[in-house]
């Protein structure tokens, strides 16, 4: 089955979104449903963007959920066959949605496609040595960043014993996660060069909270590296992964503590809380400390 606009839903889970999520609708085209789970329930945010977009459908989380449980939401709400995950912080260029129908309907199967980010030095995939990069036909790749990637929800729903998005993450690794589970059913991944789009990456988040979310940010991403890895690899290699960051993060920690830097000893005792918590198997429990 082909993408349309009429068989195709965005899902944007938004977080004190509310200075950049316009510039990420206005790029979609009207005609396609936009669904945003709003993990700050914030009711004014949820009213002044239904009354300003006729095509978006506003979901309120009464608290913050996280990046794949709020994704998982959005599939759960979605009537469509293809669901198109971005982030609040990602513009799509003008052809972007009619490249991505166009190149699919030249490809027998796929359980993800995405677009590629205009920043050519940060590529938003993994490329497996097999495959090799085209730059005007869809290339298979190892997984794609969470920030932009279109399901086929139709052909996952299928697959045997298949769930989307690990809820256990909050933060971080939930894309690759996903991807790696898809590849292993002997579902296809793809890159759609022609289709574009920018990702202004850390703007997600309104930069007022900045340091609250540079905290958590780096709580979840040590927390996150150890339990993906253990998830498909054992625990011993997540301890072999996560060593050398375990052993920076105590040194700077000590480093910082002595030379009197508060905000950044800070940030690397959030490092080790969130390896130490991962590797005696707490949940991802971290949430930012931000108040309006």
């Amino acid at each position: 089955m082909s993408i349309s606009r009429q068989n195709l839903s965005v899902i944007i889970v938004s977080f004190k979104s509310d200075h950049v999520i316009h510039r990420c609708i206005d790029s979609i085209d009207k005609q396609i449903e936009i669904i945003v789970i709003d993990n700050s329930n914030n009711t004014k945010f949820k009213k002044d963007i239904e009354e300003k977009y006729e095509n978006v459908k506003c979901i309120l989380s009464p608290k913050n959920i996280g990046m794949g449980a709020g994704n998982n939401t959005g599939i759960k709400n979605v009537e469509k066959d293809f669901a198109f995950i971005l982030n609040p912080d990602v513009i799509l260029e003008k052809n972007a949605i009619d490249e991505i129908i166009n190149e699919s309907k030249k490809i027998d199967t796929f359980g993800v496609i995405a677009p590629i980010s205009d920043k050519i030095l940060y590529p938003n995939y993994k490329i497996d040595k097999n495959y090799r990069f085209d730059p005007l036909n869809a290339f298979k790749v190892k997984s794609v960043d969470g920030y932009a990637m279109l399901l086929n929800l139709k052909k996952l729903k299928q697959l045997d014993n298949f769930n989307f998005f690990d809820e256990n993450f909050f933060l971080y690794l939930e894309n690759d996660d996903l991807c790696k589970r898809i590849r292993a059913k002997d579902e296809n991944i793809y890159i759609i060069p022609k289709s574009k789009i920018s990702h202004f990456g850390g703007e997600a988040v309104d930069l007022k909270y900045e340091y609250e979310i540079e905290l958590s940010r780096n709580w979840h991403w040590m927390w996150s590296k150890f339990y993906f890895n253990k998830k498909h690899y054992g625990y011993l290699n997540a301890v072999i992964k996560i060593f050398n960051n375990l052993i920076s993060a105590k040194f700077k920690f000590f480093y910082y503590f002595i030379t009197f830097n508060t905000k950044k000893r800070k940030i690397y005792q959030m490092r080790l809380s969130g390896i130490l918590n991962s590797m005696i198997g707490n949940k991802s429990f971290y949430r930012p400390k931000i108040e309006d």
